[in-house]
C-alpha cells in the first residue's frame, strides 16, 4: 500500500531561527511556525485555533533560512513529518514531531536584494 508523508504550511514565524553545525560540518536550522484554523461553530460564531509547528531545515536551505527568516514574518513551507523519541532525566519517554522542510518561500513585503533572489533561485535549482 502506498502512503504519503507531506506537509504544506502557510503561517508566521514564532521565533528567530537558530543555526547549528553538527558533527561532520552539516548545518541545521530550527525555529517555530504558527498557523491558524478558522471555522464557524454550531451557533454561527467564528472560531479560531492556533497550532504551533517545530521546523527543521538542513544544509544550504537552512543557512538561507537563518539569514533571511525573522520572527513574525509570513512563510510558506513544504516538507515532511519526523517524530523522534528519547527518555528524559526522569526516565519518562518523550516524543517530538518536527516538520523537516524541503522547500520554503519568503512571503510578505518584498525587501529582497538581488543577492537574496539569486540565492533563492540557486537553492530551488539544487
Amino acid at each position: 500500500m502506498k502512503s504519503v508523508n507531506a506537509v504544506t504550511l502557510l503561517g508566521n514565524v514564532t521565533n528567530d531561527p537558530e543555526l547549528k553545525t553538527i558533527d561532520g560540518g552539516q548545518s541545521v536550522c530550527s525555529f517555530g511556525l504558527a498557523t491558524n484554523r478558522f471555522w464557524k461553530d454550531s451557533k454561527g460564531d467564528r472560531q479560531t485555533q492556533a497550532e504551533f509547528h517545530n521546523l527543521v531545515i538542513w544544509g544550504k536551505l537552512g543557512e538561507f533560512a537563518n539569514e533571511h527568516v525573522t520572527k513574525g514574518k509570513p512563510l510558506y513551507i513544504e516538507g515532511h513529518l519526523k517524530t523522534g523519541s528519547w527518555k528524559n532525566d526522569q526516565g519518562t519517554m518523550m516524543h517530538r514531531t518536527e516538520v523537516i522542510v524541503d522547500n520554503l518561500i519568503l512571503l510578505g513585503v518584498k525587501d529582497k536584494s538581488p543577492e537574496v533572489e539569486q540565492k533563492e533561485s540557486e537553492l530551488v535549482a539544487a
